[in-house]
């Protein structure tokens, strides 16, 4: 079967960003060129970009035009990733920029991530990763003063919470879980992006002895970021 009208404008676009022949940042023929080019309805020539949009392959601009998208970005699920360090290994410029940071009263949810008693004393710190002076991760972090008594008294301008953390407090399991969601009115504004749009938030919990020492959660806008790992394995069955 022949493809339809706009999957063929759809693949014209992919093939040319594909080939080199349109590089991340430069900009695609608009709606009224490739109906001319393709002698398709506007409408055929509007879902091909909006797929692509959607997909995360172009960038649309109201009255400037669409553009290749850069790749996004992937963070490591298998270890503690620095972002800092993933960023500047792209040749990119990583900043850090403190919200709050407080100690506080343990919430029932809370308390149960931190296996503590409601009530109990916990630091809180949240805060925005940038790449590029553009937001890619809004940190929303919690810490047993227990095991983490000086978390406080750093300089995060300084050094990252998570490379403090690994650097300075010792842990013998990670839990790393991965959920979509839509950010609130508050999220949004902090990562700079529309409310409606999804995102990716990496929830981690590391232990050590049994104990939890951080519950944090990393909230990534889905059309900047991805999330994955690749990993060998010694076991010939698995699917």
């Amino acid at each position: 079967m022949p493809l339809a009208l706009y999957q063929q404008v759809k693949e014209h676009v992919l093939r040319k960003i594909s080939d080199g022949s349109l590089a991340a940042g430069e900009r695609i023929p608009s709606e009224q060129e490739l109906v001319q080019q393709f002698g398709v309805a506007r409408m055929t020539a509007n879902r091909a970009l909006r797929e692509l949009a959607e997909q995360g392959v172009i960038i649309r601009v109201a009255g400037v035009g669409s553009f290749v998208a850069e790749e996004k970005p992937k963070s490591t699920l298998l270890r503690i990733a620095n972002i800092g360090e993933e960023i500047a290994q792209r040749g990119h410029d990583h900043r850090f920029e403190l919200i709050s940071m407080n100690r506080e009263s343990a919430s029932l949810e809370v308390a149960a991530a931190l296996d503590l008693s409601v009530g109990a004393s916990v630091f809180h710190l949240q805060g925005v990763h940038f790449e590029n002076e553009v937001p890619v991760q809004l940190e929303d972090r919690y810490v047993n003063p227990r095991l983490v008594p000086d978390f406080m008294k750093q300089d995060f301008s300084v050094v990252q919470p998570s490379v403090y953390l690994v650097r300075n407090v010792q842990y013998d399991q990670i839990e790393h879980v991965v959920d979509a969601m839509l950010p609130t009115a508050e999220q949004a504004q902090w990562l700079q992006m529309a409310a409606d749009q999804p995102c990716l938030m990496l929830t981690r919990r590391t232990w050590l002895r049994g104990t939890p020492i951080t519950w944090v959660h990393c909230v990534h806008p889905g059309m900047r970021y991805r999330l994955g790992s690749r990993f060998r394995t010694d076991s010939v069955h698995g699917g």
